[in-house]
């Protein structure tokens, strides 16, 4: 959350309904996606590390370095285990558990909220798993080359988005999006299998001690407990107890992070922080310091503190690391020759790149077609071809189950060896279908529309300023969206710096996570009937927590108009239908949260401070 200060300085942030993004994405996805798409570099390095030690004269030092034992006591009791198991069993709990806490956030505040859009990724993800694990099946249907069928369904988030950093198009944030929720289904499917298909010998009581360590996160966020430190606290106990259990760790990881909650900010948590970060602004006295740090931590959910303390790490170390320990495949003495003879490693590369690209294809075509949902504003099918065989990576899933499904070293590489080569085949498939979608299906950018679909209309819209002045500034907003209430006089200073030369046009984008924003739409433009909408709009503002019927009376009353006309007004379906004319042109125009402007005809994505929207506005003027 960020508040204006004397110079103006207000840094973007919007209230976003249930499919709402900040410009093309909210900020924590965008955050998400950056840091995903950053950390497949690494992953690249670390692999070509490990394939180059595992066959250069050193490569006994890379085996005997993963066998290395480290044992941490308590007492009597204690953990031991080889590196590669600390890596395979700790570290990567932690990137699930990383996994679990964006598809808990997505869920409950972010793209996930809005099921509508939810069924066509399902769809798409289920087939994904299911067309792969067939296609391996039909080439391993029996003997111990059959259990490693888990290794073709999972998909490699940082690779999948680093290489569409590289292959895809210029704008891509609607498919990625996209993908980013079908591997949401794809991760909690494949950490199931992981840790139910792929357990040893169970232990009933660990696992009645694991069972209550979920209980106790169940009770801590129905308490509203907010500090960290209990989570984390209960997660470690967790994930000893998973891994005495005989099932694997990653899915406590996975199911921890999904019983932490994500809330927006409260309104009252927020003022708070402020009022507190005033004071100590006023005070800095340690007492007071503690006391701004606390309400200033408690403003922000737990679920997305821990994220940003984890996410990076997790992504720029752990999964490095991770690759580092399990993608050295000593390719000499035949090996290569041995793996490339073998149905195992043809199940996973068919599997990968075939089945994932034709299965996330399918499933999406078919849901389409019956009319079950619809893809993201922006994709085409051709899109989500492309995008689905880029999913054929599966490198640190696959790795992962590859290293619990075969006891023999040779399956194994023969295994490793078919990821590998399916992670190649399926980036240059997926080059491929970019360019195939573009050139032939007009498919190019995957992104949300940047241009108002329904130009200004003095008319019907609310005008402050010369109707015929050469610049315009458009907001869409909400009466109940804090934020816009912060730029509410953002408008004057506009007005007051360019004079005549801008006109300023305002409207209606009343958000479903806002109770009350569609009634106060309507008595906006019931009190412009009355020719006081520019006055009714401050009112609305300044009393953004009473906006209910009997309020919005008394609110008309003192602008002394027809209270008995305002209230027939409210319920005229003219107006109704004058509000969802606004929402069809934000959608039609890429609008997804509040406020938005738009600088002439073109979406503004920068922040909306009086400053940055005066020099949007100068440099559109210089253009004209």
């Amino acid at each position: 959350m960020s508040e204006a200060d004397t110079g103006g300085g207000l840094q973007q942030s919007t209230c976003k309904g249930s499919s709402a993004f900040e410009a093309q994405s909210s900020r924590s996805l965008r955050d998400f996606i950056r840091t995903e798409s950053g950390s497949a570099g690494m992953l690249v390095v670390a692999a070509l590390v490990a394939l180059a030690w595992a066959n250069s004269p050193w490569s006994q030092s890379y085996v005997d370095l993963w066998h290395t034992e480290l044992s941490i006591r308590f007492g009597d009791g204690g953990l031991s285990m080889d590196l590669h198991h600390w890596i395979n069993d700790g570290l990567m709990v932690v990137f699930f558990f990383v996994i679990g806490l964006e598809v808990r956030k997505e869920f409950a505040i972010g793209e996930l909220t809005d099921r509508s859009r939810v069924v066509v990724p399902l769809v798409a993800g289920i087939t994904g798993m299911l067309v792969p694990a067939m296609i391996f099946l039909a080439l391993n249907p029996s003997g111990e080359q059959a259990a490693g069928w888990g290794a073709v369904i999972g998909t490699d988030t940082a690779f999948l988005l680093g290489v569409m950093a590289l292959v895809g198009p210029a704008v891509s944030t609607q498919l990625r999006i996209f993908l980013l929720t079908l591997t949401v289904i794809d991760d909690i499917v494949a950490v199931s299998v992981i840790g139910i298909v792929y357990a040893d010998d169970l232990s009933l009581g660990a696992l009645s001690v694991a069972a209550a360590c979920l209980l106790v996160l169940v009770v801590l966020d129905r308490a509203g407990v907010w500090q960290a430190g209990p989570y984390v606290a209960v997660v470690l106990v967790l994930w000893v107890a998973t891994v005495e259990s005989g099932v694997h760790a990653s899915i406590a990881g996975m199911l921890s992070g999904l019983l932490v909650p994500a809330l927006d900010p409260r309104r009252s948590d927020v003022e708070e922080a402020a009022r507190t970060f005033r004071a100590f602004r006023q005070s800095p006295m340690p007492g007071v310091q503690r006391a701004a740090r606390r309400s200033l931590t408690r403003a922000i959910s737990v679920n997305e503190r821990l994220q940003e303390a984890l996410h990076t790490p997790t992504s720029h170390v752990v999964v490095p690391v991770f690759a580092l320990a399990n993608a050295g495949v000593d390719l000499r003495d035949g090996v290569l020759g041995d793996a490339f003879g073998s149905a195992l490693m043809w199940g996973i590369v068919l599997g990968l790149v075939v089945g994932k690209a034709v299965g996330i294809f399918a499933g999406a075509f078919v849901s389409v077609r019956l009319g079950w949902g619809r893809l993201p504003q922006g994709v085409g099918l051709g899109h989500t071809l492309a995008g689905g065989a880029l999913s054929g990576i599966g490198f640190t899933v696959s790795l992962l189950i590859i290293s619990l499904a075969f006891e023999s070293s040779r399956l194994q590489d023969q295994a490793r060896v078919g990821v590998l080569v399916a992670a190649v085949l399926a980036s240059l498939a997926g080059w491929l279908a970019f360019r195939f979608a573009a050139r032939f299906l007009g498919q190019r950018d995957a992104a949300l529309p940047t241009v108002l679909s329904r130009p200004v209309d003095p008319a019907r819209d609310h005008v402050a300023g010369p109707v015929d002045a050469p610049l315009t500034l458009v907001e869409y907003l909400d009466y109940e969206c804090p934020f816009c209430a912060r730029v509410s006089g953002v408008g004057d200073e506009l007005r007051a710096h360019f004079g005549d030369r801008l006109r300023y046009v305002t409207r209606h984008l009343p958000l479903t996570v806002h109770p009350h924003a569609e009634l106060a739409a309507l008595a906006a433009e019931a009190a412009a009937r009355q020719g006081r909408f520019w006055d009714m709009h401050m009112v609305l503002f300044a009393h953004q927590d009473q906006l209910e019927l009997e309020d919005l009376a008394g609110y008309a009353a003192e602008l002394d108009l027809d209270v008995e006309q305002f209230l027939r007004d409210l319920d005229d379906d003219e107006l109704a239908r004058h509000v969802a004319h606004d929402v069809a042109s934000a959608e039609e125009s890429g609008v997804r949260g509040t406020p938005t402007f738009f600088i002439g005809e073109t979406r503004h994505t920068g922040p909306h401070d009086a400053r940055t929207l005066i020099a949007a506005l100068e440099a559109a003027a210089v253009a004209r």
